[in-house]
This record gives structure tokens, C-alpha cells and sequence, in this order.
């Protein structure tokens, strides 16, 4: 992937310089934690209770099911620079941008996605016939 900047130089994008052309960091911009696999109403009604909370969602992928808080990261600077590179979690080492969400917006691979009470709650209407009974 090339990109043309401001001084209409051609600019190669690479792991090693992807995330300064990533405008509002978008890897440091939330939090994610794998879920177990709904099966039981009491399984949806705990996912409910989650996704009432502001800037909470639910997405299932490929992967499993995951509940993600959309938190920026504390240590961002401004400009989207980490505040404490040398320093940082392993996680945030561990981190591969070799396709991220600067490529494609993780959503595109989600098959099912709430973001609030009413979405998740729909779903569990169909998903359980006798859901409101």
C-alpha cells in the first residue's frame, strides 16, 4: 500500500511506519476480552446487563464472541504517540499491525454486533421463541 502525502511523494506503508499514519489510534481506542459462548437465557441476560453500560458493545466474529469497551488508552499523546513506548505492556509489543485496523475496520469480519440494550435484546427474542414469557 503506498500513500501520497502533502509534498506528493510517494510514501511505501509498512508495519514499521503504518501506525503514524493511523489517525486517531485506533488499536489504543478500546479494550476487548473474549466471552464463553452464550447458550442459556441466563447467558443473554448477563450479556444485556454489559451492553446497558455506556460504550460497551458485543460482536461475534470468527473467533467467538467478545465484549469490547470503547476506552482510549491513557498513555496516548496527542498526535496518537504512546506516552510510555519504551515501557508499554507486552500486550501493546505483542501487538501486529501487519493487518489492522488501518487496512480494513474490524467490523467488516463481524457476523453479529450489538451495541445497545435494543439490538442484543432483539436478537434474543429470536434466538428464544418464549424470550419475554
Amino acid at each position: 500500500m503506498t500513500l501520497k502525502n502533502k509534498s506528493s511523494l510517494n510514501v511505501k506503508i509498512t508495519p514499521e511506519n503504518k501506525c503514524s499514519f493511523c489517525h486517531g489510534s485506533k488499536c489504543c481506542s478500546y479494550v476487548t476480552e473474549a466471552l464463553e459462548t452464550p447458550r442459556s437465557k441466563y447467558d443473554y441476560e448477563h450479556l444485556l446487563w454489559q451492553v446497558s453500560h455506556e460504550n460497551v458493545q458485543i460482536y461475534k466474529d470468527d473467533e467467538g464472541w467478545t465484549i469490547m469497551f470503547q476506552s482510549k488508552c491513557t498513555h496516548l499523546q496527542q498526535g496518537g504517540r504512546c506516552g510510555i513506548y519504551e515501557v508499554r505492556p507486552q500486550i501493546c509489543r505483542d501487538h501486529d499491525n501487519d493487518y489492522c485496523e488501518y487496512d480494513e475496520p474490524a467490523e467488516k469480519s463481524f457476523e453479529l454486533f450489538f451495541n445497545d440494550y435494543e439490538s442484543l435484546h432483539k436478537h434474543c427474542k429470536k434466538r428464544f421463541k418464549k424470550w419475554d414469557r
